[in-house]
């Protein structure tokens, strides 16, 4: 089994945001979820795409793959791509710049006991470059200023920056299933200014089990979520607002629920998780009961279905065009681009109020009812 380290570089925006929860996640057990499996399926499936890419002996972990799809060699594949281009980027301050796949990096002059694993390093003539792949779909995640990657920058830098002049350090994000790819760029000289001013107070704080509590979108991947006191706090400010009447609600306060409202569904939802893993193993909440939920219809045996549909003189099967992941893997990128691609295009996404700070440009209602009119004319 795998050793985690105590203040983890992949829990550290959690940690340096609230230095107590270190603590109190460590004496929680690992529990591990469907989609943390296919978080390390498609890991490995970039490790060996990247690995053969470079010319470097590798196995192919596919048939061990419990999650392996279409989707995720597509996402495999352009990550792949992505790292050839930094790779090529890389040769351009020098002829042969050092990558490492799935390197593990050691940050303890900064953090207690502190490592992880660099999905891959690029180090060249005055450059550290950490990418980092992320397979969720569930959150957006920055490459700005991203402690997780700092961390692996700065373990980078103490294994490498002797045998390097690094002046710049990047740090880039791919999020194939968000389409989302992001690079940041920093001065190591910031970056060595930010362990030492942010990081270092934090870690000692969090290595001790001190400091104050301080609920906000880091508690999402918090194992004492549901039941911590500070975020319930935090979550209840809101109750002071009349919910049933928001019309009367003024724009000042219409903007604090906004700024609020997604953590608020988020920890609900936490609470009740957890009240219904409790309450599954026992434990009785006053005025509350568990009951089977609604489900829906299903064939008992598929393959029955169809042979007495048939037999009966009908199509038991509807045909439907596969999807652009699909096809894509069907008829290999090339070919796909060559055949479909103008007849591919991607309709404007619904609107979504999200806060200021938002990277996304502002809606245009006119712009996108254009493109709308536009598409359906074609």
């Amino acid at each position: 089994m795998a050793k985690h380290a105590y203040l983890s570089a992949s829990s550290s925006a959690r940690w340096i945001a609230c230095t107590p929860s270190a603590q109190l996640c460590a004496r929680m057990p690992d529990e591990s979820s469907p989609y943390a499996q296919q978080g390390t399926d498609a890991h490995s499936l970039c490790e060996y795409l990247v690995l053969k890419a470079l010319g470097r002996r590798t196995r192919d972990p596919t048939e061990d793959l419990t999650f392996y799809d279409a989707e995720m060699q597509s996402a495999a594949e352009g990550y792949r791509d992505f790292i050839m281009e930094q790779v090529e980027e890389a040769k351009k301050l020098c002829s042969d710049p050092m990558v490492a796949v799935e390197q593990r990096l050691n940050f303890s002059r900064w953090v207690p006991e502190g490592f992880g694993t660099g999905d891959c390093v690029i180090v060249a003539d005055g450059l550290i470059h950490i990418c980092d792949f992320k397979y969720g779909v569930g959150v957006v995640v920055s490459a700005e200023k991203n402690p997780q990657l700092m961390c692996y920058a700065l373990g980078a830098y103490d294994a490498f920056g002797d045998l390097y002049d690094i002046k710049t350090v990047k740090l880039s994000i791919y999020q194939p299933r968000r389409e989302h790819v992001e690079t940041y760029e920093m001065q190591l000289s910031d970056l060595l200014t930010w362990a030492d001013t942010v990081l270092v107070p934090s870690a000692k704080l969090a290595y001790a089990g001190e400091g104050d509590f301080h609920a906000g979108p880091h508690c999402q991947f918090c194992k004492v979520k549901a039941t911590c006191r500070e975020r319930a706090a935090y979550n209840m400010e809101l109750a002071k607002f009349e919910f049933s009447n928001p019309d009367l609600l003024s724009d000042e306060e219409i903007a604090e629920i906004l700024a609020r409202a997604d953590q608020l569904v988020s920890w609900a939802g936490d609470v009740k998780d957890h009240a219904l893993e409790q309450a599954l193993a026992g434990k009785h909440y006053d005025g509350f009961k568990v009951v089977e939920g609604r489900s829906t219809r299903k064939y008992s045996d598929e393959t029955k279905v169809a042979e007495v549909v048939e037999a009966a003189g009908f199509d038991p099967y509807e045909k439907k065009l596969k999807g652009i992941t699909a096809m894509t893997s069907e008829l290999g990128k090339k070919k796909f681009n060559e055949l479909l691609g103008s007849l591919i295009y991607k309709p404007p996404g619904k609107p979504v109020l999200v806060e200021a700070k938002d990277k996304r440009p502002e809606y245009n209602a006119a712009i996108n009812d254009f493109k709308d009119n536009s598409m359906e004319e074609m």
